[in-house]
């Protein structure tokens, strides 16, 4: 039986049909950490954006197959200078709590509810003391405004949970739980405990945790990193049907997809028919973290993921169809009154610093502050790069640029290939170069930057395009290649080619994306104005 319904959706997608099925990865971009729930016909999905600002991007969709982004839980953060990137002196002149910045660090793994008619979101920042307090927001509607309810010790890779008779719990680490006050904003004194103790084989974190009830049994959802022999990474459940019980525990996914490492961590969400699905992610280097949909089976009372030989699925049959198209990644023509949500900044950023109003049709970046580097500079605009690969270009007006400017286009990360035009006194530079940045530990200072400059060449007009494309497809070593235009319609190849775009979850840990920058290192007062970011991917 499956081996006909999976020829008849190859049939499906060879035919060229490709909204027919569902392809994985579902969403094949950075998304990682999931979490979903349904209200109503509407899916809505969480994830980790770290240092990327506006935070937390809440999605929308009706089929589980067309995503798009409609709102952030949080415009920015402001706990700590870190979140502006203020400091930009070198680390043996800098001082005080505020050094360093949030690279990789920021909003983790945002739990999402819908209860009482309102949508309840709960986040800890990867931080240590006062800065990774709790967050619990709330919002009358997931598309906002939310607001901050209260703020509470740090739970790591937390989830909320709301019991059948309303009481509020928190889950959260390796197999700890809490219960909170009825008005969200305390721990009930006593409460703290661990409702499993964590096995011989799995001596890493158990984390990601997501809870859900259903037909009188809690489900506790969590990612193991196993390390014995014929171990992979995977997700476990523990259940129960008394908080204050036994739990059981099974494995109910195990599964490498696409010729990529094993994956799992997110969650799984029923349907108004009464189906369930799986989401989990997958490490796909370069690109980032991707999601993936599954088939959930309940067998023995088990959420089992994956298909009848429990491995995630490559094609699945639409959940609904006729839903329009829709995406997380878009090209804009900045005609807008304000910025679209496919866009975030690389940290707050400086409000009065951008403009779409100032002269209309183009996002104008202006300078601000002057930074040594493009890991300090501020208003840095990015998004995500898609897989199997992807393609976008910007227009740029470098009249208005001040000598010492530097301004472009990056495949941007800890290691970032990037195309920068360089005001020289008088002149203007394109500059392909390999830039990588060493952060401390603790702070996420910016200690040091190397950069290898592959090529250059001076330019003679005041116009230009710049384009990145991208390729994360198997065996293909995440390329990113770059390229310029004079008129927008012949490209000449420019630096590196095939440069190898990296995910390190040590600096930024998350997948390259599109950065548009502007900064000086002389002088503030200049700016560039962008025309459009034109952006296309090709199907699965």
């Amino acid at each position: 039986m499956y081996r006909k319904l999976l020829t008849f959706l190859l049939a499906l997608l060879l035919s060229g049909n490709a909204m027919a099925v569902i392809k994985n990865p579902m969403l094949w971009a950075d998304v990682p950490d999931p979490d979903v729930i349904r209200v109503g016909d509407t899916f809505y999905l969480v994830s980790t954006t770290m240092h990327l600002m506006p935070g937390a991007p809440v999605m929308a969709s009706k089929d589980l197959q067309n995503w798009e982004t409609v709102g952030y839980i949080f415009d920015k953060l402001t706990d700590s200078p870190k979140y502006d990137l203020s400091f930009s002196l070198p680390l043996d002149q800098q001082k005080g709590e505020g050094v360093g910045t949030v690279y990789g660090r920021g909003q983790w793994a945002t739990s999402l509810k819908y209860h009482d008619g309102k949508f309840w979101a709960l986040l800890a920042p990867n931080e240590a003391g006062a800065m990774g307090d709790t967050y619990i927001f709330t919002a009358p509607k997931a598309e906002g405004p939310w607001t901050i309810h209260s703020r509470l010790r740090h739970f790591h890779d937390a989830t909320l949970f709301f019991d059948t008779d309303g009481t509020p719990y928190v889950f959260f680490g390796t197999g700890e739980m809490c219960q909170l006050t009825r008005d969200l904003k305390g721990v009930v004194e006593g409460s703290l405990r661990h409702y499993f103790q964590r096995e011989a084989d799995e001596r890493g974190l158990l984390e990601g945790t997501r809870v859900i009830k259903h037909n009188g049994t809690y489900y506790a959802m969590l990612i193991s990193q196993s390390y014995g022999p014929g171990q992979h990474r995977r997700e476990v459940c523990y259940r129960t049907k008394d908080l204050n019980g036994k739990w059981e525990k099974n494995v109910i996914l195990q599964s490498d997809f696409g010729g990529f490492s094993y994956l799992a961590q997110g969650t799984i969400v029923d349907t108004e028919e009464g189906d369930w699905y799986g989401i989990m992610f997958q490490d796909r280097g370069g690109v980032g973290r991707v999601l993936t949909l599954s088939p959930v089976r309940w067998l023995d009372g088990w959420p089992m993921l994956g298909d009848e030989y429990n491995k995630v699925p490559e094609v699945m049959r639409p959940y609904k169809s006729g839903q329009p198209e829709a995406a997380i990644v878009k090209s804009d023509d900045f005609s807008a009154e304000k910025l679209g949500l496919h866009w975030q900044w690389n940290h707050n950023p400086v409000d009065n610093a951008w403009s779409l109003k100032e002269r209309p049709g183009y996002l104008r970046l202006k300078t601000s502050r002057v930074v040594p580097n493009l890991y300090l500079a501020p208003n840095t605009l990015t998004q995500r790069m898609e897989g199997p690969t992807c393609s976008g270009y910007i227009c740029m007006d470098l009249s208005k640029m001040k000598d010492g400017d530097c301004a472009g286009l990056a495949a941007f990360n800890g290691d970032s290939g990037v195309l920068t035009i360089k005001k020289q006194g008088k002149k203007l530079v394109l500059q392909m170069s390999e830039q990588k940045v060493s952060l401390t530990d603790r702070e996420k200072a910016v200690t040091k930057v190397e950069e290898k400059l592959v090529e250059s060449v001076e330019l003679k007009q005041n116009k230009i395009w710049l384009r990145l494309d991208g390729d994360f497809q198997p065996r293909h070593g995440d390329a990113a290649n770059f390229y310029y235009s004079l008129d927008g319609e012949q490209w000449t190849k420019i630096g590196t080619e095939n440069y190898r775009m990296q995910f390190d979850y040590r600096r930024f840990f998350m997948g390259t994306k599109f950065g548009i920058f502007n900064y000086a290192t002389k002088k503030v007062g200049g700016y560039v104005d962008v025309d459009e970011f034109r952006y296309s991917k090709t199907e699965k």
